[in-house]
């Protein structure tokens, strides 16, 4: 009585968690063990019969067929790993242990689901690579690009987009945008309901699956609103924070019918969205400090340093290709008394208005300079014959000519200019500044 109360052998191998596999010469399953439903999805009567190849995933197909046809010569596998679709169309990563038995002409294997520990050694080195890519990416661009390319590996990511916030605009921005079936969109205002605008809104990670995004317009006014959540079947945003603002959004969207994000998923892209946080906070500040050495902080116009870097190439041009230049060299008269009279902040105030005219008055491949005070320098390139460069010094005093409205008050200002012509004058910067000033100078004296 006892004795038939002991469970079977093929029960014992049921309860284990790996799964038990036979197969025969044509490569069809002949038995599955109970843990081969657990892993693979599929009951053992669902497979019996079928070929075990169908299962693997089709990357894998042929290096699977060349191990096994070793296995079946006499080669048994003690950590053959591949990778197979469950029934729910998942992937799974298998590691095998298998050999032959000429005597029963089957080939018998064992199945562990090493998955979690894949996927952990993966997410490890993406981590690595992500946290590599945000110190040697050269821009913003590419280091998206980069990020995008790592992410696609762990989940599913062909819809990736970074949504960045101007404060001062009140704007939200896309600087990097692939989707599959929605273009690039048009800057949107923080207070739209967006997935991108409500992450940033709250910021506060956002998981949708179908269903959950009701009420939420499409993100581009090229699609209506019902077609694009037609085919949005799960969306994942991830706010962007710097120095505890939210600066921004990381967003990923799958189209597909079997693809859910996770709360796993979730806590993949925070670290990532924490990473391009810090990137573009980063960039941010070089460029700030790269700016500040270079642009006049009053008129944000070129300061000396970087006037001096375009002269050198501009004359580097002139001496290859044989063409022109000219300089201006520009004095607002009378600015003295226009801080006497109403404050250096109006003085102020009229200096940034004036170097906005100056560069309406030149081509965009032309440099307008402030070197200090009330004078400003402005570089001609290819600037052809001199009664071109005289016609440019025309609109310049006639822009100027114009009163300026500062604060209500209407100012009017005129300016002394000098000009220097390359190589008429002079062929290098010292030669052709000190053209220009003396020759400013002159005019200022006659008036």
């Amino acid at each position: 009585m006892a004795a038939s109360l002991q469970p079977s052998f093929s029960e014992y191998i049921d309860l284990l968690l790996d799964a038990i596999c036979v197969v025969d010469t044509e490569g069809r399953y002949v038995y599955v063990s109970a843990g081969f439903e657990r892993i693979f999805g599929y009951a053992p009567e669902e497979v019996i019969g079928r070929r075990m190849i169908e299962l693997v995933h089709p990357a894998d197909r042929d290096r699977t067929l060349q191990t096994a046809s070793g296995i079946m010569a006499g080669d048994p596998q003690y950590h053959f790993e591949n990778r197979y679709v469950r029934k729910d169309g998942q992937v799974v990563d298998i590691m095998w242990s298998a050999r032959w038995s000429e005597e029963h002409r089957l080939r018998i294997a064992v199945a562990r689901d090493i998955t979690r520990r894949k996927r952990a050694e993966t997410i490890q080195a993406s981590l690595y690579a992500i946290s590599e890519a945000t110190h040697a990416a050269e821009d913003l661009r590419t280091l998206f690009e980069q990020i995008h390319r790592i992410v696609g590996a762990l989940l599913p990511a062909a819809n990736f987009s970074v949504a960045l916030y101007d404060e001062k605009s009140g704007e939200v921005s896309f600087p990097y945008h692939v989707d599959e079936q929605v273009s690039l969109p048009s800057p949107q205002r923080l207070n739209s309901d967006t997935l991108y605008a409500r992450v940033i809104r709250s910021g506060q990670a956002l998981l949708l699956d179908p269903g959950d995004d009701a009420g939420l317009p499409a993100d581009s006014c090229h699609r209506s609103q019902a077609c694009a959540r037609d085919h949005a079947r799960s969306r994942l945003g991830i706010p962007l924070k710097s120095n505890h603002a939210t600066i921004g959004a990381l967003v990923v969207q799958s189209n597909a019918d079997n693809a859910h994000y996770t709360p796993d998923d979730q806590d993949l892209l925070q670290f990532v969205s924490n990473q391009i946080a810090a990137a573009i906070e980063r960039k941010q500040m070089i460029a700030g400090l790269q700016h500040a050495a270079l642009y006049d902080p009053l008129t944000q116009l070129p300061n000396r340093e970087l006037f001096h870097d375009r002269m050198q190439h501009a004359l580097a041009r002139v001496r290859r290709d044989q063409a022109r230049l000219s300089l201006l060299f520009l004095d607002l008269d009378k600015f003295k008394e226009v801080n006497d009279s109403f404050g250096h902040s109006m003085g102020d105030l009229l200096l940034q208005k004036v170097a906005r005219r100056l560069e309406k008055c030149v081509r965009a491949g032309d440099t307008v300079a402030r070197f200090g005070g009330d004078e400003f320098v402005i570089l001609l390139e290819n600037a052809g014959l001199p009664e071109h460069t005289a016609a440019i010094m025309e609109k310049i005093r006639s822009a100027l000519e114009v009163p300026f409205d500062l604060e209500g008050h209407q100012i009017s200002t005129l300016a002394s200019i000098g000009v220097a012509h390359c190589p008429l004058d002079g062929d290098d910067e010292t030669q052709l500044l000190r053209h220009a000033d003396e020759a400013m100078y002159l005019q200022k004296r006659r008036q």
